[in-house]
């Protein structure tokens, strides 16, 4: 969504873009920059279910999860608390689900 629909509606209606930025390059490019970093950790993610539930790739998974935690609690208290709830609530979620599963 942040790398490539950025002036869709979803994404104007997800990030309650203000008027006056939405045709901003930087903004455009800050938002893309970040697609790119949540595309890295969800491949990261993939990749620990991809090695398995053995100890590396249970390593793996917790570390990458943990990340998306932080990272949510960051963007929570830096930018806008909602996204506590939108990022952070699943990851948490899969964060309790992930270590009551090994």
């Amino acid at each position: 969504l942040e790398m490539f629909f950025i002036h869709s509606k979803v994404a104007k209606r997800a990030f309650r873009l203000p008027k006056h930025l939405e045709g901003d390059r930087n903004v455009s490019i800050m938002f893309a920059n970040q697609g790119l970093y949540n595309g890295f950790l969800a491949a990261r993610l993939v990749w620990g279910l991809i090695i398995g539930f053995n100890s590396v790739g249970y390593m793996i998974q917790l570390f990458f999860i943990i990340c998306v935690v932080v990272a949510a609690i960051y963007g929570g208290f830096t930018s806008n608390k909602s996204i506590i709830i939108k990022q952070g609530l699943p990851a948490m979620l899969a964060l309790i689900t992930l270590l009551f599963v090994i």
